[in-house]
C-alpha cells in the first residue's frame, strides 16, 4: 500500500489530476490472486498526459501507451494498463467534474445507461458514484474527493425508486419480448433478451438493499446474498442461461423460469 500511495502522490503531482483512488477489489477487500490494482485518476481538463506518459516509462522501465481522455469509450475515459514491481496496476481515467453531475442526478433519481467495450449490460451511470463511496482514496491534496465520498456512502433513495421501478416494467416486458425469438428458435436474442432481464433484477436487488453495484462482474453472485434475494437466485439465474438449447421447447422452459425469477424479485423489491 506505501508503494502505491507513493505512486499515487506523483499522479497527484501532475498538472489536471485533482484525485486518485484506489478502486476494484482491491479497495473492497476482495482480490483474487491475479487482481490488478485499479487506480482512478481524477482529473480536470486540461490533463498532462505528457507527463503520464513520462511517469509510466519511469515506473515500468519501457514506454508505456497512455491514452488521451476518451480513448477507451465514452465512459470508461482512458488511461494505461501498466506492470510495477511485477504487479498490473491500472490507471483509470475519471472526469471529476462529470462525476459530480451524475452525483446530482442520481440524488434527483435519474441515471443512463451507456455503451462501453467490455461492458455488455451497459455501463449505469451511478456506478460514478459507487466508485466514489467504496473506493480508498490515496491522494487529495485539496481534500475535493473525500468530500464527495462522505457524500456518496449514502445511497439516494430517489435513485433506490427509480432503479427498482425500471426493473419492475421492464424485466416483464423484455421477456414477453423474447417469447416471440423462443418460437423462432432465435437463441441470440433469447440469450441477450435473459441477459438484460437478469442485469435488471441485480440492480434492483442492490438498489432495494442501498448497495453500489459497478459493473456486470460478479453482480449476480453478490445480489445473490442480498437480505431481499429470492432463495437461490444466483444458481437459479445461472442455471437460466445453462438451459436454454437451440429449439422452441428448451427456450420456452427457460423463460418461465426467467419468469419466475423475475415475478418473486419484483414481489421482494416492491416493498
Amino acid at each position: 500500500m506505501e508503494r502505491l500511495r507513493e505512486i499515487a502522490g506523483r499522479l497527484a503531482d501532475i498538472d489536471g489530476v485533482v484525485a486518485v483512488a484506489l478502486g476494484g477489489s482491491r479497495a473492497s477487500g476482495t482480490p483474487g490472486p491475479g487482481s490488478d490494482y485499479d487506480l482512478g485518476l481524477y482529473y480536470r481538463p486540461p490533463l498532462d498526459t505528457a507527463a503520464l506518459r513520462r511517469l509510466a516509462a519511469e515506473l515500468t522501465g519501457a514506454p508505456v501507451e497512455v491514452t488521451e481522455p476518451g480513448g477507451w469509450g465514452p465512459w470508461v475515459d482512458g488511461g494505461a494498463w501498466l506492470t510495477v514491481d511485477g504487479h498490473r496496476v491500472d490507471w483509470i481515467y475519471r472526469d471529476l467534474d462529470r462525476v459530480r453531475r451524475v452525483w446530482a442526478d442520481c440524488r434527483a433519481g435519474r441515471f443512463e445507461t451507456g455503451t462501453q467495450p467490455g461492458h455488455p449490460l451497459g455501463v449505469y451511470s451511478h456506478a460514478y458514484a459507487g466508485e466514489v463511496a467504496l473506493g480508498q482514496v490515496l491522494a487529495d491534496p485539496g481534500g475535493e474527493l473525500t468530500a464527495l465520498r462522505r457524500e456518496t456512502r449514502r445511497y439516494p433513495e430517489p435513485l433506490r425508486a427509480a432503479l427498482i421501478a425500471q426493473a419492475r416494467w421492464e424485466a416483464p416486458f423484455i421477456l414477453a419480448c423474447a417469447r416471440k425469438g423462443a418460437a423462432r428458435g432465435d437463441t441470440f436474442y433469447v440469450a441477450g433478451c435473459l441477459f438484460r432481464a437478469v442485469g435488471l433484477l441485480a440492480h434492483a436487488l442492490h438498489a432495494h438493499g442501498r448497495r453500489w453495484v459497478l459493473n456486470e462482474k460478479g453482480a449476480v453472485r453478490a445480489a445473490g446474498e442480498l437480505p431481499s434475494a429470492p432463495p437461490g437466485f444466483a444458481a437459479r439465474a445461472h442455471a437460466v442461461f445453462a438451459a436454454l438449447g437451440t429449439g422452441p421447447d428448451t427456450l420456452g422452459t427457460a423463460l418461465d423460469a426467467a419468469g419466475e425469477l423475475v415475478d418473486e424479485v419484483c414481489r421482494r423489491v416492491a416493498s
